[in-house]
């Protein structure tokens, strides 16, 4: 049976997405109103476009067939955050707070997708409006555009099962409850619940409830955008460190865990071998730097008696478990500048982008659950050649891990690479430094933000070559989409009949 294209329902669709961006970005528009900013004119307008759009798209779409099959889902998924990006950037071009379209785009798509660089040199000059827009491109990025919509759909009408399967990361996904809205809607309550918990308890500690809010938002949805030029390093209060940190940690943990957590299952969390995985490498990293970090200082510490002994290893500590854990979760804030390190030390940092955390978490990267099977798998490999005829099974939480997922992991870490060396040296010819292309092109798949040399953390990507941005959001995309959602809309197999 020929099954049609529904460019219809993919209009449908798509004003649906935009209604939900135009209803968020009425939001930053109330804060613009709320605190008199004469950015105010360029939301109202920004809003209206996008209102006027989403209209468009339901009139287009309108009496289309509800089914959607997984061309017009990877379609949709694909092209969701391209349209989401287009609108996103115009109440900072309008406004006039970005002056290119190439370096609205860049900052919008960096939002979206949760990667956290920018091409801003001073943050604090932006309105309230505009930091707030900036904090929720990452709150709707987080978790995921296409997961909301998934719990709006019957609201249109539409369902959502292929949407949800082309947009969930990881190897696998796993579905709550019965009817896929209903999971979108777990999710959503939980990922709520955890900003405005973390929303609270950064009140509490001191931050301004303005900046709570915005950096709660980039906390759980793993984005690192901050309100200040410094970063999370602006608050010398510990215990802010310690409590965004924390978040982060929990926002790379698979929500589904989560959420049984919730339902008084923790012996899924307990027993879940990924996040083992996860927390077992975040552990070792942070007792790697910590120990690095106490050997730099020595000399510091040498003559500072047991307190200023003790001082110092809470603040190696701390300075060690917050860069791993913003760099493995791929969040990107920042409390200290780790290019100022010995070598080994922000080497080890640069590696750790390369990992990201849990599948089905707000985290970017090659998740554990992909670098656990691989690990498994070689191990069993080499375990084949020493016993050929054995038969080794790759399990995985108890089970066996099937050879489709296996060649689905493998295939995966392969393109991830290829895309990584053609964008590294794509960046090269643009005229980029040899580490600093690479940083930047790990930086960009992994959703990571910060890299290394001038685009650390304590720089921005302003001087990025023009093209090297374009395609610098592009692979912000690939790594947001996990490769195969977008690789596919450029294969004959998914548009054969």
């Amino acid at each position: 049976m020929t099954h049609v294209f529904n460019s219809r329902l993919v209009f449908r669709t798509m004003g649906a997405l935009t209604l939900i961006e135009a209803f968020f970005m009425a939001i930053a528009t109330g804060v613009s109103w709320w605190y008199n900013e004469p950015d105010l004119g360029a939301f109202v307008v920004s809003t209206v476009v996008t209102l006027l759009t989403s209209m468009w798209g339901f009139i287009f779409g309108r009496n289309a067939p509800k089914h959607v099959g997984e061309r017009e889902g990877y379609v949709i998924v694909a092209f969701v955050w391209i349209i989401f990006s287009i609108f996103g950037m115009l109440p900072y071009y309008l406004s006039g707070h970005i002056s290119t379209i190439t370096d609205a785009w860049f900052e919008t798509m960096s939002g979206f997708t949760t990667t956290g660089a920018t091409i801003l040199t001073d943050i604090e000059s932006l309105s309230h409006g505009a930091l707030f827009w900036r904090s929720m491109t990452q709150w709707l990025g987080g978790m995921g555009i296409i997961v909301l919509c998934i719990a709006l759909l019957p609201m249109f009408g539409l369902g959502g099962m292929q949407l949800y399967a082309a947009e969930v990361t990881g190897v696998n996904y796993e579905k709550l409850s019965p009817r896929i809205a209903d999971t979108a809607k777990h999710l959503w309550v939980t990922y709520i619940v955890l900003t405005l918990l973390e929303t609270g308890l950064l009140w509490i500690e001191g931050m301004g409830l303005f900046d709570s809010i915005c950096h709660s938002f980039c906390t759980v949805a793993t984005g690192g955008f901050s309100t200040k030029n410094m970063s999370i390093a602006y608050y010398t209060n510990p215990a802010i460190h310690y409590t965004i940190g924390t978040f982060m940690l929990l926002s790379s943990i698979n929500f589904a865990m989560i959420i049984l957590l919730f339902r008084r299952k923790p012996e899924r969390l307990i027993h879940d071998e990924e996040t083992h995985w996860f927390l077992g490498a975040a552990g070792i990293a942070t007792l790697v730097l910590t120990v690095g970090l106490m050997v730099d200082h020595w000399a510091d510490v040498a003559g500072t008696g047991v307190m200023g002994f003790f001082q110092q290893l809470e603040l190696s500590f701390r300075e060690g478990f917050f860069t791993t854990v913003a760099t493995m979760t791929s969040s990107g804030f920042a409390i200290t500048d780790y290019m100022t390190w010995a070598p080994f030390l922000w080497v080890l940092v640069f590696f750790l982008m390369f990992t990201g955390g849990s599948s089905g978490s707000t985290a970017g990267g090659i998740k554990w659950v992909r670098l656990a099977v691989f690990a498994k798998s070689g191990l069993a490999e080499f375990k084949r050649r020493i016993h050929p005829n054995a038969i080794v099974p790759i399990k995985l939480n108890g089970k066996p891990i099937t050879q489709e997922t296996t060649n689905n992991v493998m295939a995966f870490m392969v393109i991830y690479l290829i895309v990584l060396v053609v964008t590294t040296l794509a960046f090269c010819a643009l005229g980029v430094d040899f580490d600093e292309s690479i940083g930047a092109a790990v930086s960009a798949i992994g959703n990571v933000g910060p890299s290394i040399g001038q685009y650390g953390p304590a720089g921005t990507y302003a001087m990025f070559p023009t093209i090297g941005k374009w395609l610098m959001t592009f692979v912000m995309l690939v790594g947001r989409l996990e490769i195969f959602t977008v690789i596919l809309l450029f294969t004959k197999v998914l548009w054969k009949k």
